[in-house]
């Protein structure tokens, strides 16, 4: 829309009176003695690309209010009597196609990211929510998805840029126009294809060099160099493997942060870890007497993993300050019991929690944990799936992992290891026979849990899962 402004002081009595006159027909409230002395300045708005005409009158009169409304016989008089100086300036766009496609909120803890990966090109058609690229974060990775359909006309940001919430990625053409070639190989353009398409010049000019006359020159001979002979090397200096052998490649968000992590956690907590075995016969027993009927009910597998959260829920009753932690000269004793679970990626390490596990039976933790680990594993996990936990059960066992001492993750107080099940021969009741055995281990922050508690701890771990009826008698 352009703006037209003109503007008169009134100077002798004959225009005062002129001017009263047409001011009168637009604000009939005011004296057109009071406005022959006055300045006047008045206001003609014209669409333009904007619909049908409009007009409107504005009035600024010393001593009153601004009165902004259509008046359409008032325009008449000022057009034909009152020269007009004109300024214009673009006021709105009716184009309305290129929409922008921006970072979304990656949640409280995370304030930016990095572009890992493009998902399209410039040129390709995208649907709605369609994702069109992938941020990495500290935590997890977040899709960038198209909020309309259309044709992709171009990419404000490239790859390995570090980018925040609302930060523009690429802008959308909802009718398919103006997107720009791409420079870049198609992946279905070989690049034989896109050197054919170069012109020929070059090689125009490489025969017109070829017509002109050369120009003989005597060969110099240059006397052959001796070869220099390789340093000595000392007898006690290693030899190192060539540098054309190593290959360097730039840490990812998540694995920065977890080296992070994982090294305050060591520099921070006292940490301390105790020991025990657990023989599996019951747990293992139970579930194989129970799985098909379990599977029936429930629709999901009976795993060793709800037997061990149940158990970790009742060690956690029992000795409450493995579920605090400190806040600087503080101790938080934490009323809930949030579990979380360590989960291997392709990507790095990544820790869901079940909220209240204290509340769920086992059909419910077997749900959730298949539930987290399916959206670990495709990397569509979301912060607040990852957020808090009171305490961590890792699992080193499906790897084949004997023996270890896990890292606390930190807020957190203690972790929970599981190992591998192996059959060792044990003695029960005076005889020797083959057990299915597992070592567990618990680490925790020796500044606030002692020694004492955590054994206990452990104890009850074991007394769980070799017999599993404590749960339903509370013993």
């Amino acid at each position: 829309m352009l703006g037209v402004l003109r503007r008169k002081v009134a100077s002798t009595t004959s225009s005062a009176s002129y001017l009263g006159k047409s001011m009168h027909a637009v604000r009939p409230a005011v004296s057109t003695s009071r406005i022959s002395s006055a300045a006047t300045e008045e206001i003609l708005l014209l669409p333009r690309q904007c619909g049908h005409a409009r007009h409107f009158s504005h009035l600024v009169l010393p001593g009153c209010s601004m009165n902004l409304r259509p008046e359409r016989g008032a325009m008449g008089n000022l057009h034909s009597s009152l020269p007009l100086q004109i300024c214009s300036r673009p006021f709105c766009s009716n184009s309305g196609d290129l929409v922008d496609a921006v970072v979304p909120h990656m949640g409280e803890s995370i304030s930016d990211g990095t572009l890992a990966k493009l998902l399209k090109n410039p040129g390709d058609r995208v649907e709605v929510d369609e994702p069109i690229a992938q941020i990495e974060t500290d935590k997890v990775t977040i899709d960038v998805t198209s909020p309309e359909a259309g044709v992709i006309q171009k990419f404000v940001a490239k790859e390995g840029d570090t980018v925040e919430p609302g930060y523009k990625v690429a802008i959308i053409s909802k009718s398919g126009e103006g997107a720009e070639s791409v420079d870049h190989v198609a992946p279905s353009e070989k690049p034989s294809e896109k050197e054919a398409r170069k012109p020929a010049a070059p090689v125009q000019e490489k025969k017109e060099e070829e017509m002109k006359p050369k120009v003989e020159t005597a060969p110099v001979k240059e006397k052959p160099k001796e070869p220099s002979p390789p340093p000595k090397r000392s007898a006690t200096e290693p030899q190192l493997p060539p540098k054309e052998r190593e290959r360097r490649v730039p840490m990812t968000r998540l694995r920065k942060r977890v080296a992070t992590r994982l090294k305050d956690s060591q520099n921070t907590f006292a940490l301390l870890t105790t020991f025990n075995e657990v023989d599996m016969t019951n747990l293992m027993k139970l579930r194989s007497e129970y799985k098909d009927t379990f599977v029936e009910k429930h629709g999901v597998k009976l795993g060793l993993m709800s037997g061990f959260i149940k158990a970790a829920v009742s060690a956690l009753q029992n000795q409450p300050i493995v579920n605090a932690v400190i806040d600087g000269d503080d101790i938080i004793y934490r009323d809930y019991i949030d579990i979380s679970i360590a989960v291997g990626t392709p990507k790095g390490l990544v820790v869901p929690v079940l909220r209240d596990a204290d509340k769920m039976n086992f059909a419910e933790i077997e749900k959730t944990i298949n539930e987290l680990a399916k959206k670990a594993t495709n990397g569509t996990i979301s912060i607040d799936e990852m957020a808090g936990g009171s305490f961590t059960i890792s699992n080193g066992g499906v790897y084949g992992s004997l023996l270890s001492t896990p890292i606390i993750n930190p807020p957190q107080s203690a972790i929970l290891g599981m190992h591998s099940i192996v059959n060792r021969p044990m003695v029960v009741g005076g005889d020797i026979i083959s057990r299915p055995m597992m070592y567990i281990a618990l680490t925790y922050d020796h500044r606030l849990i002692d020694g004492r508690e955590a054994v206990y701890f452990l104890r009850r771990i074991k007394d769980v899962v070799e017999d599993p009826r404590r749960l339903l008698l509370d013993v």
